[in-house]
């Protein structure tokens, strides 16, 4: 199975300060993050290794997986929880 290696999946950083979230809070984001990155890159590693050669080929690899992966996930998920209609306006 291939992975990002150990360096790559430790060095991960944030650059939400951690006073605005709580810290039990972000480091569980933090370890789903790294979980996501881990499947993701195994994923672009088997389907588009040659795009992960460059950093505009591993910007583009991110931004086509979040958009079509991750994004939806997210925005279905808020869509169920967060959004609350109005009396005239049919449920999601």
């Amino acid at each position: 199975m291939a992975m990002c290696n150990y360096f790559c999946l430790t060095t991960y950083q944030t650059n939400v300060p951690p006073e605005t979230m709580n810290r039990e809070k972000l480091a569980q984001i933090q370890t789903y993050a790294l979980a996501m990155a881990a499947l993701l890159y195994e994923e672009a590693q088997a389907t588009v290794p040659e795009e992960l050669k460059t950093l505009s080929g591993i910007e583009g690899t991110i931004r086509r997986q979040w958009l079509q992966y991750v994004g939806p996930e997210i925005a279905l998920f808020l869509s169920k929880v967060a959004v609350v209609p109005l009396p005239d306006e049919p449920e999601l």
